[in-house]
């Protein structure tokens, strides 16, 4: 069977099942995985060491089924932790005697999409394997590989109450306050351990959509979608919640919304997570992606902490956790990842951090969040454009004087305003983010740069 290069994702693998993405594709998936392992760590595919896990998309159970039977065909030890969070996963690689994972899963995509995650185990913590990368070792390789086959081992493992230990293992839970929370898991995977934690908690729990439900029949999987966020904000206001909290249906983003029904940018909830880690771990580097908002750096400082700039793309950031000695990291798209989390995303921790800092700082989220808010930093603008290098070449040109530097597109830094231009690893589209110091400065920049691009 042909392989279809456009599956291959600059994180993952996500396509179409099953026309882009089906059995037989996993089937060779999981050869060529098994390949770059043995390669990897050195040793006899045979004495390799896997756990398997699945979201509850459609075709996950099906593509996760033809991968677990290929791996056992080549004699793999393999442990099946069934239906779980990306953080569930993280969370088995990292902590338990396996190389390597495998999850079925395709991020905040549509329904109709399945994919796969590949996570290794390395350098103390839990590295990851990008769709493309993948695909450069399997344009050079013939099927099926030649591998000696024998029977490999199938255990079934459950890892949620040592997931729960290790995740509160990062809060004081005596400080966390009563609050009354709405949670939207969005049919999604978080739905499972989510009343879990909240039995925990001194906390109510309004849980909207907590149902498996690969249709995700109440919102877009992607809670930044335009609309996604409408039933949590009317539930928050109907029930007078003190905030909520929202999650892409894999489970490893998470997003606050106050309890005015405001939905809090990514960049921002970092700041509330940063603040009880640097009390914990003081002079502790804190990543952030360099399209977050100055504020993050400016208040990281002033906090005593070291701010580490990073590209965009959580294998970014966990990559500069670990060679920069940061203690955690944040981005925009509301990915939080922790160094005693084997550098992975952690929704969950994220959660639990957020409480505890709005508890210690007893004010409303949303007065709360006022203060971070040093700057105007507008939404991400997405410009669909046939030919992305030319377009960062107008701006190349345009603004040569005040580049700050090329790390992940261009970066242009003014006294009272700067702004990046990028083009994004997934789609054919430019990616534009303004700060300013206030609303006005901000439109009217926002306005200039795209002029310069359209011109």
């Amino acid at each position: 069977m042909e392989l279809n290069q456009a599956i291959f994702k600059a994180y993952d693998i996500r396509g179409i099942y099953p026309t882009e993405i089906n059995e037989e594709t996993a089937k060779q998936i999981a050869q060529a995985y098994l390949s770059v392992l043995a390669e990897k760590t050195g040793k006899a595919i045979k004495n390799l060491k896997l756990v398997v896990a699945q979201d509850n998309r459609l075709g996950s159970t099906n593509i996760i089924k033809a991968a677990l039977a290929t791996f056992l065909e080549y004699g793999v030890k393999v442990a099946d932790i069934g239906l779980v969070s990306i953080n569930d996963y993280y969370f088995a690689v990292g902590n338990y005697d396996f190389d390597a994972g495998l999850m079925a899963t395709a991020s905040h995509n549509p329904s109709e999409y399945s994919g796969f995650k590949m996570a290794i185990k390395a350098n103390g913590g839990v590295e990851f394997l990008s769709g493309q990368a993948l695909y450069q070792q399997m344009a050079n390789m013939s099927f099926p590989i030649a591998a000696e086959k024998i029977n490999g081992r199938l255990l079934t493992k459950d890892v949620s109450e040592d997931h729960l230990n290790h995740i509160f293992s990062f809060v004081e839970l005596a400080k966390i306050k009563p609050f009354k929370i709405v949670v939207d898991s969005g049919n999604g995977m978080n739905g499972l351990l989510i009343p879990k934690i909240f039995a925990k908690l001194p906390c109510q729990l309004i849980h909207l959509f907590p149902e498996l439900d690969g249709n995700f029949p109440n919102r877009l999987p992607n809670p930044l979608e335009p609309g996604a966020a409408e039933k949590i904000k009317a539930k928050i206001l109907a029930t007078k919640a003190d905030l909520g909290l929202m999650f892409d249906v894999d489970g490893d983003r998470v997003f606050l919304v106050d309890e005015q029904g405001n939905l809090i940018k990514g960049d921002m909830t970092l700041l509330l997570l940063a603040k009880p880690m640097l009390k914990k771990f003081p002079g502790s580097g804190i990543v952030y992606n360099l399209i977050c908002s100055h504020a993050v750096k400016n208040l990281v400082k002033q906090w005593g902490g070291q701010p580490i700039r990073s590209e965009v793309g959580y294998m970014n950031l966990a990559r500069h956790i670990r060679e920069e000695g940061g203690v955690m990291s944040g981005e925009v798209s509301g990915h939080y990842a922790f160094r005693d989390n084997f550098n992975a995303d952690n929704a969950f921790i994220a959660l639990l951090l957020a409480l505890q800092t709005i508890s210690e700082d007893g004010r409303p989220l949303s007065t709360i969040i006022k203060d971070y808010r040093l700057y105007a930093r507008g939404d991400e603008l997405n410009l669909r454009v046939e030919d992305i290098p030319s377009k960062l070449e107008k701006i190349r040109q345009h603004y040569q004087k005040n580049i700050l530097d090329e790390m992940d597109g261009i970066t242009v830094e003014f006294e009272d305003w700067w702004f990046n231009v990028r083009g994004s690893n997934t789609e054919p589209l430019l990616r534009i983010t303004v700060e300013a110091k206030n609303e006005e400065e901000l439109k009217k920049r926002q306005a200039e740069v795209m002029k310069v691009i359209n011109n």
